[in-house]
């Protein structure tokens, strides 16, 4: 099958998944690129719909491998659907997790994220989450959807890896801290020393631009990270790299 009109109904329904609401309506979202689409379908996720540009004939050849049907489309069909500016010939419409927060949070590090705007940011530190071997990341209300194209990619397959839970933060961080969890949150006025920590700890990491909410930062020993040179302040992925290395350890 060979689709060649963007303006053909399946392929306006992919597109929808852009947007937040396409992908809350359909509980879809998009993957895309070879190697994420490919680790994505290795590791058992069953795909709704996958497109593959006519030109991709190496996906298309992987996809015959891993008995996975797709839909071929032109070239331009591909550029109208991608999020991207250059596509690399291969997208996957798949299922979205449910992202309910537990009734009970398993012990390890929570990963915190209040109020991140920057898709690219989010998916670095579900990526670096992933890395350190996170129990899971509480995405707070304000921040960006976990699940849209730029942090899927950004995340490269870590997305898939840890349990990704949204809800609302200060809620969340109370159950948490009653569950026996100590909160540490960067903060530039916090103290350089962290506490004693038991094997449950959260970290929250703020806005880029604000840093955490002060209702948040309610929930949380503050902690600044010590920094000999003149910066004053790091990117949020960067910052939220070295947190969560320390609370790791």
């Amino acid at each position: 099958m060979m689709i060649t009109s963007a303006k053909n109904d399946r392929i306006k329904d992919i597109k929808s998944l852009r947007t937040r609401k396409g992908r809350r309506d359909t509980g879809l979202h998009l993957i895309e690129g070879e190697r994420l689409v490919t680790d994505v379908l290795e590791s058992g996720v069953v795909p709704d719909t996958v497109l593959v540009a006519e030109w991709n004939t190496t996906a298309g050849a992987k996809l015959d491998e891993l008995d996975v049907p797709y839909i071929t489309v032109t070239g331009e069909v591909m550029k109208a659907v991608s999020d991207t500016d250059s596509p690399q010939g291969v997208l996957a419409a798949v299922k979205t997790p449910d992202t309910s927060v537990p009734e009970e949070y398993p012990a390890g590090l929570i990963v915190c994220l209040d109020r991140i705007q920057d898709p690219g940011n989010l998916g670095t530190v579900l990526r670096t989450a992933d890395a350190f071997g996170a129990a899971g990341v509480i995405v707070g209300e304000g921040s960006v959807d976990p699940f849209m194209p730029k942090a899927v990619r950004a995340a490269m397959g870590s997305t898939y890896h840890i349990p990704v839970w949204q809800g609302e933060l200060k809620t969340e961080l109370k159950r948490l801290r009653e569950a026996g969890f100590g909160i540490v949150c960067g903060h530039l006025e916090g103290a350089e020393d962290l506490p004693e920590l038991g094997e449950k700890r959260v970290i929250v990491i703020g806005n880029e631009a604000n840093g955490v909410s002060p209702e948040v930062a309610e929930e949380c020993f503050l902690y600044r990270l010590p920094m000999k040179g003149r910066a004053e302040s790091l990117n949020a992925a960067v910052a939220a790299a070295i947190l969560i290395y320390k609370l790791s350890e």
